[in-house]
């Protein structure tokens, strides 16, 4: 993603872009705190988590690892599937909702891009890139079906209750998974495949 060069090479432009950056996975996690009280978990709620505070979502290496590498994560928002009368719509619903988020972020940011490229070298329209750029590549690493990733959540909407279960017991293990996969690199191709189908969707969209 180039944000730790542009840390080295633009401090000013990394300093002002550290703010919408930390509220992209702000707001990940508050759209899937968000529905799951549409769908009738007030859980998130009632532990405070409906909020844009950010000192109530940080994930310390959550963090640390977005400005370092492209992607990151906030601290999961509790949701208690057993309050949502239809659960595997709940888990289908709940667990996209912080992607679309991403996705409508991106969205957003690469319109507002468009808008400025007449004068692509600005200040804002670098902002606007690295904003559209990290929002799909947290979209499309939330997109992976390991637990505890939103994909694997999306994937259990569909699954019977004992491949449900099977998949579950992963979740204690899965960023450990997670990250020697990404050390490896077998999930490169995966995130590279979300990765364009998310910014296909995007250029549909886009006048």
């Amino acid at each position: 993603m180039g944000l730790l060069n542009l840390l080295i090479k633009d401090p000013l432009t990394f300093v002002l872009l550290a703010i919408p950056l930390l509220y992209s996975i702000i707001l990940h996690e508050l759209a899937h705190g968000w529905v799951a009280d549409r769908m009738g978990d007030p859980t998130a709620k009632w532990q405070g988590r409906l909020t844009l505070n950010p000192l109530k979502h940080l994930d310390p290496i959550g963090t640390f690892m977005l400005f370092i590498v492209g992607f990151g994560w906030a601290k999961p928002v509790p949701v208690n599937f057993n309050n949502i009368q239809d659960t595997r719509k709940g888990l289908i619903l709940v667990s996209s909702a912080g992607i679309i988020a991403n996705m409508l972020l991106a969205f957003v940011a690469f319109f507002l891009f468009q808008l400025l490229s007449p004068t692509p070298g600005g200040v804002l329209a670098t902002l606007l890139y690295y904003l559209a750029q990290v929002n799909i590549m947290l979209a499309a690493f939330n997109l992976i079906p390991i637990p505890p990733l939103d994909g694997s959540k999306i994937l259990m909407g569909f699954l019977s209750e004992r491949l449900q279960y099977s998949l579950s017991r992963l979740e204690p293990y899965g960023f450990f998974v997670i990250i020697g996969l990404l050390y490896l690199g077998a999930l490169d191709p995966l995130i590279a495949f979300f990765r364009w189908m998310i910014l296909a969707l995007i250029r549909i969209l886009l006048p």
